[in-house]
């Protein structure tokens, strides 16, 4: 594919002349989502390449390359400070020895229909979801920090126990693609977004 697809630029307060200040460039094809980490020092990027890269903001060099994915990558997004106890519990369930992580800790769907968890001071896939039955659209986790919630191109909204690697809830939500979602920052409400040209708000405590 063009080089232009695989790169994208980012500005700090340039936007009324814009101008750009960096230059990321790695991803063999387009790059879907790119994310800030919350300490603001990393940016996470999905791409058609199957891969996520770990981008170090100051250096603009790529410390990680995520291969865990077996088809393009929909989207990535960092885990909130507070779930970092809970993926803890979850790793120790699969392996009691396992040291402790601070992360940070990244999650991110696929058209390969699943979620996956990664600890980025690792580089290591640690919790895989399955269970959609068609491309993964968007996975962020829940403001609790105890679970991950979904949508897909099968219509459905999931909510994922992740410390036991399941699916505990699955709504059929919309009568199309379920493309996108998010939390309200305050009250426990989620919004969906479709295909069916739809937007909803759902209840999630």
């Amino acid at each position: 594919s063009s080089g232009i697809n695989a790169e994208w630029h980012y500005g700090r307060g340039e936007v009324s002349t814009g101008y750009c200040t960096k230059t990321l460039l790695g991803h063999r094809e387009w790059a879907r989502i790119a994310t800030i980490s919350p300490d603001g020092k990393l940016i996470a990027s999905g791409s058609n390449d199957h891969t996520i890269r770990i981008w170090n903001i100051a250096t603009k060099e790529c410390t990680m390359e995520l291969r865990d994915h077996d088809h393009v990558v929909e989207c990535v997004a960092w885990a909130p400070e507070l779930c970092t106890p809970h993926i803890n519990e979850a790793i120790k369930t699969e392996n009691a020895k396992a040291a402790k992580s601070e992360g940070p800790f990244l999650v991110s769907g696929s058209r390969d229909k699943t979620i996956k968890v990664f600890d980025v001071s690792t580089g290591s896939c640690i919790i895989s979801l399955i269970g959609h039955d068609n491309w993964v659209r968007q996975a962020i986790f829940h403001p609790s920090g105890k679970f991950i919630v979904s949508c897909g191109d099968d219509k459905t909204l999931r909510v994922w126990d992740f410390k036991n690697r399941r699916c505990t809830k699955t709504i059929n939500a919309h009568e199309h693609f379920v493309t996108c979602l998010d939390f309200h920052k305050s009250t426990p409400y989620v919004i969906t977004g479709s295909v069916d040209q739809l937007c909803k708000v759902w209840e999630c405590r």
